[in-house]
């Protein structure tokens, strides 16, 4: 009869497939590392971050473990709903009454660990189980020749007890084998399914057990067929799975041990005896378990990387918005440098003083070819030049230029980003960003009196290059870098009346200065140097203060890089 179950009972499925062991416990040992990776980048919403933790859980909770030990015990599973008869089965294995039973349901309302003295303590000692609360697991020895196989009962997994199902499911992510049990009655419940389903994603390898079958054959078969059926349902992930279908009657028991009868459960039995003689074989076994994991963490691992993606995008989309922000206000601030007022009419009027002083004209006038002559004596007399007074002023006025276009850049990224979700948080939480930093305005004295002191250096050079050292002497060589730094703004806009005279002769008088002692050419490069550097200086203040917020979101290459190395980790492994 088709679906017929001969005893003793079994009918087994098996699959035969090759596994280098090598290269899987490196790929195990690459995905553990990148799943650390994976927890220092701070997650988009809850269910990524639930996902990445899900997925570094399992790997610290077993395959890390039985990487560092493949030779370690070998854990079996029993799982199954409340009733079927799991405590009595592990009664069975034990040959003794180690797991209460009875029919006062959920009866298991912690987890049994069977092993040997030696196996309990080398399972404990690996963190195999360090997720599941001392209160919650129980041991109960083996004798001491029963080493290489621990048994653990798990609680029932269709109880009313939150805590029950959740430890099921950490057991099913610690296990090397399962061994499903449930009934003629039970079998075909949602919830028990359910689970096995995830046992089956997980690839773990897995023994059924329908207990109380019906004596009649052709009720047996039906059932037994009908399981089958919602067997092949779950979906059987690894073409190697091996998977036991173990048949045991109604009233097949040993009061003796209040567990099931052992002839029934004899295909079970050796198969665990046959594991606990045989070392090659519990490595085949805990290799396949480690296959089984790798390939049931497949779509978890692609889903990461899924969620890495969609993270780099977001991080791209607001590192977008900051650079932009603080392009533009850095663009206001050039144009405000270039074409505002830089020194103030009172400080204007003194540089004029000396640019304009009689000896000055006399000298600019009288051309590069007579100045020899007259170097000696042409500036006795001459207006002081207010080299600091000029420095002091163009300082603070940038400065201030600088700080209020740093702080509208961050005020208007702050404003941006907290109209995204996935942002607004790390604004909230950082109420400077709405400004420039505390250390701005020291940033941009600081960079100004580099920029000053290059701008004198500049003027040494030219001078010894040009042969106006002598011009140059008579000057002061600070006078002449200030006339230069002058060069480098237009600073007649926002002036009326009178000051735009003053500001223009000024400026005409600047020139013809430094063109006589360096000629046209020369002056327009020392000039744009100047201005380049200044830029430069300015961007680079600017960059900073960007890097405030770009320092709060993934590099969104560094996010695109983990996502591939997840993906090649497991490539070839999916189901």
């Amino acid at each position: 009869m088709p679906g017929r179950l001969n005893r003793p009972n079994l009918v087994r499925y098996k699959y035969s497939a090759a596994v280098d062991s090598t290269e899987l416990i490196e790929r195990c040992d690459r995905l553990a590392g990148l799943a650390d990776r994976r927890l220092a980048f701070p997650a988009s919403s809850p269910a990524a971050d639930a996902r990445a933790r899900q997925l570094h859980g399992h790997l610290d909770g077993f395959v890390r473990p039985r990487i560092a030990d493949i030779d370690a015990p070998l854990l079996v599973l029993l799982l199954g709903p409340t009733g079927a008869g799991k405590s009595s089965l592990l009664n069975t294995i034990a040959g003794a009454e180690v797991s209460e039973a009875g029919v006062l349901r959920p009866t298991t309302k912690e987890a049994v660990l069977y092993a040997s003295e030696a196996d309990s303590h080398r399972i404990l000692a690996s963190g195999r189980l360090a997720a599941i609360a001392k209160e919650r697991l129980r041991l109960a020895a083996a004798p001491a020749g029963a080493d290489g196989i621990a048994v653990i009962d798990a609680p029932d997994i269709d109880s009313v007890e939150r805590d029950n199902r959740e430890l099921a499911d950490v057991l099913v992510e610690s296990s090397d084998l399962c061994v499903f049990v449930t009934t003629a009655i039970r079998y075909a419940d949602l919830v028990p399914w359910e689970v096995l389903r995830r046992v089956r994603e997980r690839g773990l390898p897995l023994v059924v057990v329908l207990n109380r079958l019906p004596a009649d054959e052709e009720d047996r078969a039906a059932v037994v067929a009908d399981a089958r059926r919602l067997l092949g349902q779950t979906g059987t992930r690894n073409a190697s799975e091996t998977v036991d279908l173990i048949g045991i009657d109604e009233g097949d028991i040993d009061p003796k041990v209040n567990g099931l009868a052992r002839e029934k459960a004899r295909p079970l039995l050796e198969r665990i005896a046959r594991l606990s003689a045989e070392a090659d074989e519990r490595r085949a076994v805990a290799t396949q378990a480690l296959a089984g994991a790798l390939r049931g963490l497949a779509p978890l691992v692609y889903a990461i990387a899924d969620d890495l993606e969609h993270e780099a995008i977001d991080a791209d989309a607001l590192q977008r918005i900051a650079l932009s922000m603080y392009a533009e206000e850095l663009i206001s601030l050039s144009r405000a440098v270039q074409g505002g007022l830089i020194l103030r009419a009172e400080v204007l009027r003194r540089w004029n003083d000396f640019v304009g002083a009689d000896q000055v004209a006399r000298f600019i006038s009288s051309g590069i070819g007579r100045l020899r002559a007259m170097i000696l004596t042409a500036f006795r007399g001459t207006t002081a030049a207010p080299v600091t007074v000029v420095e002091e002023e163009m300082t603070s006025t940038l400065e201030a230029l600088a700080l209020r276009h740093a702080t509208d850049a961050a005020r208007r990224t702050a404003i941006a980003w907290s109209e995204r979700s996935h942002a607004a948080a790390l604004v909230a939480r950082n109420p400077a960003l709405w400004s420039a930093s505390a250390g701005f305005g020291a940033a941009v004295r600081e960079g100004l009196g580099a920029w000053m002191h290059s701008i004198i250096e500049d003027v040494r050079v030219h001078a010894g290059r040009k042969r106006a050292v002598a011009q140059i002497a008579a000057l002061g060589v600070n006078a002449v870098a200030v006339a230069v730094m002058l060069g480098v703004f237009a600073y007649t806009a926002g002036l009326t009346g009178a000051e735009v005279g003053i500001a223009a002769g000024t400026a005409f008088l600047n020139q013809k200065l430094l063109e006589a002692i360096f000629g046209e050419g020369a002056m327009g490069e020392l000039i744009a140097n100047a201005r380049a550097r200044l830029v430069a200086l300015l961007t680079a203040l600017f960059d900073d203060e960007r890097g405030r917020f770009e320092a709060l979101v993934p590099a969104p290459g560094r996010l695109r890089e983990l996502a591939a190395a997840l993906r090649a980790a497991v490539e070839g492994m999916a189901p």
